[in-house]
């Protein structure tokens, strides 16, 4: 990939650039589906963790979340395994830089978008809308990770709404997907995947031309675009930093999933929970079927607004209909209606913070993406599950283009790329 310098750009919206893609060699694994994993935030630990590592020794789990006892020997060893790994041909460099077209398939949707380096330009203050707070913690490990391998492992997801027409990126990739893919592959998730490269100077000019025009919302991947641009900023010089590894989705065609994320309260069994909320909120003991639970939440955020599950106890309960008095008096004023209304606002200013005392630290929160598993680990270490509802799309457009994020974990934006598939190293570039 050629590295155009930071000054002088002419487009005013997305640039995405050709690259060469590190990919598995499939005769030198057991299956291109047991060396791929969800992203890293995603994966559930120990547990999945395990899972992932058993599944395959060359599991790309080993370079995302690398296993030492300190940060910097994790590091050291997920650069080692990256080289090692590439020494032996287990991951090799495609011949020519390509924009990559991506398929998921399954659950009832169907997900198409672009992989490509994406340029961290002076220009990506309203062209790039991120939407939710980050926390320096995981800025800095994943700085320090992306530093000693010299790598994007994984690509973040982007959403951008496309024009109607026929032509520009949708004619390329519409053209692209009726040729054989590059691979092909089903994960234990059950969705299918496929992978196809853009290699003509045509369809390229012409998705450039189209994304010049585009802004995008960051779906999914708040931590590593933050780390992104902390790591350009550290180089003295134009280079292959200047660019990180993204997918971008066009939802006007392909509409993403929106779900929750949910908080896991280590240190706060749900008695305590219950007995300090007193009659800030409407609390209502659901009884032991999630399902119903969950139904229960949506009935009452469609109802009375703001709403949550408890769990950990073996029992579900619903919290309702907050005190007005209450959000007057703890809910900052100084943002717009559609950010003092959320979910996550009023869990964190309200809940957390005034009647929970709870810190907004690892020791004291986990951020869990999969319903089952926060309520499992929650009964499992004497914790609470605070069961969340997922936020509208257009909610989170609307703050990200008034420049508004949300709180940290507001939002889960799916399917999320499978992590594996295609990797940057930018010793390539």
């Amino acid at each position: 990939m050629s590295t155009p310098g930071r000054t002088g750009d002419t487009g005013q919206g997305l640039e995405l650039t050709p690259f060469r893609g590190l990919r598995y060699v499939p005769e030198r694994v057991g299956s291109l589906s047991a060396v791929t994993s969800p992203p890293y935030d995603v994966v559930v630990r120990p547990d999945g963790l395990r899972h992932l590592e058993t599944a395959d020794p060359h599991n790309i789990v080993r370079l995302i979340l690398p296993q030492a006892a300190t940060a910097a020997d994790r590091h050291r060893q997920a650069a080692q395994t990256l080289r090692r790994w590439q020494e032996e041909r287990i991951l090799a460099p495609d011949p020519e830089p390509a924009l990559y077209v991506y398929e998921q398939r399954g659950d009832g949707i169907l997900q198409r978008g672009l992989i490509g380096a994406l340029r961290l330009s002076p220009r990506e203050e309203g062209v790039v809308l991120p939407h939710e707070d980050v926390m320096p913690h995981i800025v800095e490990d994943r700085a320090a990770l992306m530093r000693g391998t010299a790598a994007n492992l994984e690509p973040l997801l982007f959403s951008y709404r496309g024009d109607a027409g026929p032509g520009g990126a949708a004619g390329v990739i519409d053209r692209v997907i009726t040729t054989a893919p590059l691979l092909s592959t089903t994960t234990d998730d059950g969705y299918a995947h496929r992978l196809w490269s853009i290699t003509d100077p045509a369809d390229l000019a012409a998705v450039g031309a189209d994304l010049s025009r585009q802004q995008a919302l960051i779906a999914d991947g708040h931590h590593r675009w933050a780390t992104y641009l902390r790591l350009r900023a550290e180089q003295p010089a134009p280079g292959p930093w200047d660019f990180g590894l993204v997918l971008l989705v066009d939802t006007a065609r392909y509409p993403l999933r929106v779900r929750a994320i949910h908080r896991l309260l280590h240190r706060l069994p749900v008695a305590e929970a219950l007995a300090a909320v007193g009659d800030a909120f409407r609390v209502r003991t659901l009884g032991d079927s999630l399902p119903q639970a969950l139904d229960a939440l949506a009935e009452a955020k469609d109802k009375d607004g703001n709403a949550f599950v408890l769990a950990g106890d073996g029992s579900f309960h619903l919290l309702e209909s907050p005190d007005p008095g209450l959000l007057a008096r703890t809910v900052p004023d100084d943002r717009p209606e559609a950010w003092r209304t959320l979910d996550a606002t009023v869990l964190h200013s309200v809940l957390l913070e005034h009647i929970w005392h709870v810190p907004d630290d690892p020791e004291h929160i986990g951020y869990i993406h999969e319903t089952a598993a926060a309520v499992r680990q929650a009964e499992r270490h004497g914790g609470t599950a605070v069961l969340m509802h997922p936020v509208c799309e257009d909610v989170v457009r609307e703050l990200a283009e008034q420049g508004v994020t949300m709180p940290r974990k507001s939002t889960s934006f799916g399917p999320k790329p499978a992590t594996g598939l295609v990797l940057r190293s930018l010793a390539l570039d």
